[in-house]
């Protein structure tokens, strides 16, 4: 069985402001000093030295927090970019609260937060898409490293495409992203084709 520990990012100053990050990679979205702080915390009370490797998405923030995790592990580091964020398209950039109020039919008023349907109206990455590359990562790992404990960071939104691919929930807002710097544990055992959710957005 693979053992994987999703990683979210540390917090960046388009979180604070409210902005859907997606895709973008500029200063804004790099780790502010919170997240910095938060990074080095989540080092301090989660060795991740019982891991054999590090994978991350390859933006800034989450390579960042992949760095201050792995100062004390020195694990082995590699990139995937089936790990990226969900693009937002059009909307990427744009403050959350504003589009809610201008697309408000496209968005879960109580998590603030996109439904399926935003996609067509932001010319953006679907529900779906993203959960089928974060099962195809989850996937193609499990089979390459069939015993291994993988630590991989990335984003709030593909840590709950993981989640969704093993779990199939019917209402795809049932589970929230998790909190910057939290812990996911999903295991894929390649043997019996089996995966488990066995803890999310568990904080340290």
């Amino acid at each position: 069985m693979t053992d994987f520990y999703f990683i979210r990012h540390g917090q960046t100053s388009a979180n604070v402001q409210g902005l859907k990050q997606g895709t973008m990679d500029t200063e804004i979205t790099h780790l502010n000093e919170v997240g910095l702080t938060q990074a080095a915390h989540l080092r301090d009370h989660f060795d991740i030295s019982f891991a054999d490797q590090l994978v991350a998405s390859p933006l800034n923030r989450t390579k960042q927090t992949a760095v201050i995790l792995n100062e004390n592990a020195q694990l082995p580091i590699s990139y995937d970019d089936r790990l990226l964020e969900i693009s937002y398209g059009d909307w990427d950039g744009q403050k959350n609260r504003d589009l809610e109020k201008q697309y408000p039919d496209v968005f879960d008023h109580s998590l603030h937060d996109v439904l399926p349907t935003y996609a067509s109206h932001a010319h953006g990455e679907s529900f779906k898409t993203i959960t089928d590359r974060a099962k195809s990562f989850m996937t193609e790992f499990a089979g390459k490293y069939p015993d291994q404990a993988i630590i991989v960071v990335t984003h709030g939104f593909t840590i709950k495409a993981a989640a969704m691919a093993v779990l199939q929930p019917a209402n795809l807002m049932a589970l929230p992203e998790p909190g910057n710097t939290s812990v996911t544990k999903i295991t894929v055992d390649t043997a019996s084709n089996q995966s488990y959710v066995w803890s999310y957005n568990q904080q340290y």
